[in-house]
């Protein structure tokens, strides 16, 4: 397993926990931060043993966006990370699910602020869980800023249009009910469980089928903007090839002997 100095990986059974680690500055986003989400989602891309990832964050909060100071990696930190970006100048919006959409389910599970480069982040993310404090938002724009992450383009298409272009254009903070309320977010939970949540819906996920969780999870995506004539012929064709599997026939026959299923992605 990977990670940096600020962003931990670590294992729960299938799932992949990736955890921002920079609490002093509630995890606003640095270079080495980036670096070690990127590597993440490709571990969890290339490991047939991951079924899952949580995305979090430490102490107490998920993220505050983006620290310009130490993407620029001035100063000792996150320096020695310089020739990661001069490799890939692409990176850092991979590592924010911009550029990149693993191929795993991935579970974001948010305490505290989650705002600015956080909430886009957000909207890379499968399924979300928030603490009853938590807070949301968009603030570029009162920072005389644009919100280049990519929400522009992908809130309106997680949320209502009118929500989308409030949150947007105010730049106001949203609370972790006005959130579930739009859309944003699924669960609302107790503060301090929402990766105990997390956790739990990725347990669920982990005993499916994973060759029918990755096709579905693709599906969906495929033909979020396609025509229904053609979303149903792109369905069909990514569809039926999983019925012809080992784990497909593996969760026909564990149905019928009354026992779990014992998929090995074949």
């Amino acid at each position: 397993m990977g990670g940096t100095e600020h962003l931990t990986v670590q294992r729960e059974g299938a799932t992949l926990v990736l955890t921002l680690n920079r609490p002093d500055a509630k995890n606003a986003l640095s270079l080495s931060m980036l670096v070690g989400l990127y590597d993440g989602w490709i571990e969890a891309d290339e490991d047939d043993a991951v079924r899952s990832v949580v995305l979090t964050g430490a102490g107490g909060a998920f993220c505050a966006g983006m620290d310009l100071k130490a993407l620029a990696g001035k100063g000792m930190e996150g320096e020695h990370h310089r020739d990661r970006l001069k490799a890939d100048p692409d990176l850092h919006w991979k590592a924010m699910l911009r550029h990149h959409r693993p191929r795993k389910p991935v579970i974001a599970a948010v305490e505290g602020y989650c705002v600015a480069g956080g909430t886009e982040i957000l909207q890379g993310t499968d399924i979300r869980v928030a603490g009853e404090s938590a807070t949301f938002g968009l603030f570029e724009v009162k920072r005389g800023l644009f919100p280049i992450g990519g929400s522009t383009v992908r809130l309106q298409r997680q949320i209502p249009r009118t929500h989308a272009l409030e949150m947007l254009l105010t730049g106001r903070p949203y609370t972790a009910r006005e959130a579930a309320d739009i859309g944003l977010i699924g669960h609302v939970v107790p503060d301090g469980t929402a990766l105990a949540k997390a956790l739990e819906i990725a347990e669920q996920i982990n005993a499916c089928g994973p060759l029918a969780v990755e096709a579905v999870k693709a599906s969906v995506y495929e033909t979020a903007e396609m025509t229904e004539t053609d979303g149903l012929a792109a369905e069909l064709k990514r569809g039926w090839p999983v019925f012809d599997t080992a784990d497909a026939k593996e969760g026909a026959r564990a149905f019928a002997e009354k026992r779990p299923p014992v998929y090995r992605r074949a």
